[in-house]
């Protein structure tokens, strides 16, 4: 925690939100090389961490509940906050990690622009129901 309060962040709330996600990330959820980092641009800690050992690391953002996000705000943070994706087809992504003062934590992946999602196995496809929903969706 004094780590994250030696950066240059000025709120306060931000540094509580990062440490409160870094913790969950970390302790709760088992994460792997969780590491803060500060984007002074844009007054946020934000955090690399692998989810599995193998896996690439993703950028997650705390950000206090409190606090108010444009499509402005979330397009730069994408932007400026994103590590560069291994295949150069996937779009810039960032995890928000909205915080409550009680520390509640919900996650948001966004991402710069439209994510297919992956094909189903070979049952789902077959299914009456998915050949419904996959109508709907290209209408």
């Amino acid at each position: 925690f004094t780590e994250m309060m030696s950066l240059d962040i000025s709120d306060s709330a931000q540094i509580y939100a990062a440490f409160v996600v870094y913790l969950d990330l970390l302790e709760g959820r088992n994460w792997h090389e969780v590491k803060h980092v500060a984007v002074a641009e844009l007054q946020l800690v934000c955090l690399h961490a692998r989810q599995k050992e193998q896996d690439s690391f993703q950028v997650m953002v705390p950000v206090p509940v409190h606090i108010s996000l444009s499509h402005e705000r979330i397009r730069e943070i994408v932007r400026k906050a994103s590590l560069p994706p291994d295949d150069p087809d996937t779009p810039l992504a960032v995890t928000l990690a909205i915080v409550e003062s009680d520390s509640t934590t919900v996650y948001y992946k966004v991402t710069d622009g439209f994510v297919l999602p992956d094909p189903p196995d070979a049952e789902e496809a077959n299914n009456k129901q998915w050949r419904k929903k996959r109508k709907k969706l290209f209408k």
